[in-house]
Order: structure tokens, then sequence, then C-alpha cells
């Protein structure tokens, strides 16, 4: 006999059609519940996106361009195709150093580079462009970021060359780009300029009445035994102290003889040049560079020994050039000590280089010996004030001096 869980037959016969039926109201209602809360979420979630993309949009239009947080935002969620489709295209990624800054150093052969690079530009397609600029190598905070900024505006790849101290675009948070250079024998670079500001070079027998008009007779005849012995400004420091600030950099301390300037000038050719060549090298220096920026300096020893850029080339040498006495240089090489030591350690680094690359090369000795700094260092006193008498124990110092 079964026995009956649910009350009498009949009463259960009866009510089974409506508890059914009200079992799966109750089942369809929760259901139906839970499609709708669904609902309301995706359509808050919807209204919440339309109007973050309706206010980005109307801030876009306002300002020109899209605020930082989206820039940010496609940043972090990755590129994006709407400024492809509507913007300005994408810079090229190129498999090369595409932003090259040469702050050329004065008298260190760098109107001789220019001509070359002036035809390789031509024929490599490459943008470059040369700075008329000659007299400002020392920069305000502002000036020092409108000019870098201008060279980074520039279409890659490119060229830019310019007499400046050297830039440090990472401290503004600019893109630094690669850095080349040349320099040359101190005291050479000196005596080239000395001669250059008075009667200029081949290129017209007036240039340098241009560059220099202001200048006095007495001035532009001075013997440069006289300036250099008795002291005047033009042979004396700081305006000796030359080639270091170029690559120290625009801090004002870079402009005073010293081991500061000289120690961070080093640190800036390790970390931020490519190559600083010598200009007592110079067709190895042009190999390197063809090896190391081929986009830009394919081809140029056959352009530089060419005989039509012989002919431009030779038009840059200064004329009315001389040496000056023993005396003179020795008091000369004293006040340009830490140019010495400064160009001793790129041409040690130079010739690393070319060593590292495998090239075979026959350098040249320097023109002045580095014992004859030496040994100066050791046995000449601080350089004089403009104001003191120069007295020289000359057999003191012929007796060691070293001649080229």
């Amino acid at each position: 006999m079964m026995k009956n869980f649910s009350g009498s037959p009949l009463h259960s016969n009866n009510q089974t059609p409506n508890h059914i039926r009200d079992r799966n109201n109750k089942k369809y209602s929760l259901l139906c519940a839970i499609p709708l809360r669904f609902s309301l979420r995706g359509y808050g979630f919807c209204m919440a996106t339309l109007f973050l993309f309706c206010f980005g949009s109307l801030f876009y239009q306002l300002n020109g361009g899209p605020p930082k947080i989206l820039l940010d935002i496609r940043q972090y969620l990755g590129e994006s195709t709407y400024l492809d489709d509507h913007g300005p295209p994408a810079p090229r990624v190129l498999p090369f150093p595409s932003q090259v800054v040469y702050n050329r150093v004065g008298k260190c052969g760098s109107r001789t580079v220019v001509i070359l690079l002036r035809l390789l530009a031509e024929k490599h397609q490459f943008n470059l462009v040369s700075s008329d600029i000659h007299n400002k190598t020392r920069l305000t905070k502002h000036e020092q970021v409108d000019l870098m900024k201008n060279i980074s505006n520039i279409p890659q790849p490119f060229l830019y060359t310019r007499h400046v101290h050297f830039l440090n675009f990472t401290r503004f948070r600019i893109e630094q780009p690669v850095y080349i250079n040349i320099i040359r024998d101190p005291i050479n670079r000196f005596l080239s300029n000395y001669f250059f500001r008075r009667f200029g070079d081949w290129r017209g027998e007036q240039n340098h009445l241009i560059r220099t008009p202001g200048m006095k007779d007495d001035e532009r005849y001075l013997d440069i035994n006289v300036c250099i012995l008795e002291n005047y400004p033009e042979c004396s420091n700081p305006r000796v102290f030359y080639i270091i600030p170029y690559f120290c950099g625009q801090h004002p301390q870079c402009r005073e003889p010293g081991v500061w300037a000289l120690e961070r000038a080093k640190q800036n050719v390790l970390e931020n040049y490519l190559l600083v060549g010598i200009l007592e090298e110079l067709e190895d220096v042009l190999l390197l560079l063809e090896r190391l920026l081929p986009h830009y300096f394919t081809g140029v020893l056959n352009i530089y020994k060419s005989p039509d850029y012989r002919k431009m080339g030779n038009m840059t040498g200064t004329v009315r050039k001389h040496t000056p006495t023993l005396e003179a240089l020795q008091v000369l090489y004293h006040r340009m000590r830490y140019e010495y030591e400064f160009y001793n350690f790129i041409r040690d680094q130079f010739h690393l280089t070319k060593k590292k690359i495998g090239l075979k090369s026959v350098s040249q000795p320097p023109a002045y010996s580095p014992a004859f700094l030496r040994d100066l260092a050791l046995r000449t006193p601080e350089p004089l004030d403009e104001d003191e008498e120069l007295d020289t124990d000359l057999e003191d110092a012929n007796s060691w001096l070293v001649h080229p």
C-alpha cells in the first residue's frame, strides 16, 4: 500500500494544475527580472561612454587637438588609427640615427666639412640645416629650449650644424640627437683663428674686413708674439679656453678654465657623441663617419679627393699665418694646458675607435708633445692676470722646451 504524502486523492487532483502554473509563473518572473537588471546596467554604461566621447570630442575641437589625458590613454591602450586617418602621418621609424647635430668648433675644419655635407645632402636626400649664426655659442635657458624644439621639429633624417656649445636635450625632456664633432691641436686652432680674424682666407682678399669691420689697424697688425707675451685679452684666458666649452655645455662654469669643465666635457663626449675626430687625421675621420653613419656619409672620401672639391677646399685656408717664437709658444701652451689634456683625451678615444672598427692607418704625431705639457705644469706658474708683468726665465724654459 502506497502512502499519500500530498493529502487526500480528491484534493490533490483539483489543485495540481494551478499549483504547477503558479510555480511556473514565479520562475518566469524571476528569469525576466535578471535580464532587465543587466539591461539597465548596460544602458547606463553605454550612456556614460557616449557622454565621455561627446565631452572629449568637444574638448578636442575647442583646443585644436586632443587633451593630454586622451593621449596618455592612447599610449596606454596602444596605437590608434584615428590620428593616422585624420591627423599628420606618424613619423618614420628609421633603422639608423636620424637626428644628428654637428656643433662645430670654430677653425677646426668645419667649413670644409660643411661643403662636403651640402654635396652629400643632395646625393643622399637628407635634410641639412646649417645655421648662419657664428657668434652666439652661449644661450639663455629660453634660447636653449627654443633652439632644441626647432631642431627636433626638422623632418628626419636631418643633420643640423651650428657653432654652439653642447645642448642637453634630455634635461628639457626632448629626445637627444646623436652628436658628432671635430677638433684640432689647440695652438694651431688659436693661430688659425688669430690670423683669420685679421686677414681672412683665400676666398677673397677683403672678407676679413667684412667679418671684423670695427678692428683698428693697430689691432689688426698686432704682432702675435706681443699679444701673447704682453698678455693681451685675445691671447689669454678665458679667451684661449675655447674648445672645452663646446663639449662641456651651457653651464656658466663650463667657461671657466679648470678641472670641472674638463671632466664634464669628457663625460659628455663619452655619453652623447658618436664620434669626435681630430683634424690632423681628417681622412680617417671621414672614413669613420662613412662607417658609422653610412646614410649620411657614403661616398664622402670620393668627393673629398675629387679635383673639383680640392679646388673649393683650398679656398678656406687662412692667409698670412705664421708660428710664434718658442718663448711665446711656451707661455701659450701653459695657458692651454686644460685644452691639451682634452685634446689628448679625444685623440686617444679616436684612435681607440679606429682600432675597434679595424681601420689601419698611419696616424700623425701631435704638433706639440704631451711631455711638453706635463713638464710645463710642474715648472710654470699659473697664468698671469692682465695687469701683471710677464716674468719668465727663458733659459730655464728653453732647457726643457720641446720644439715641434
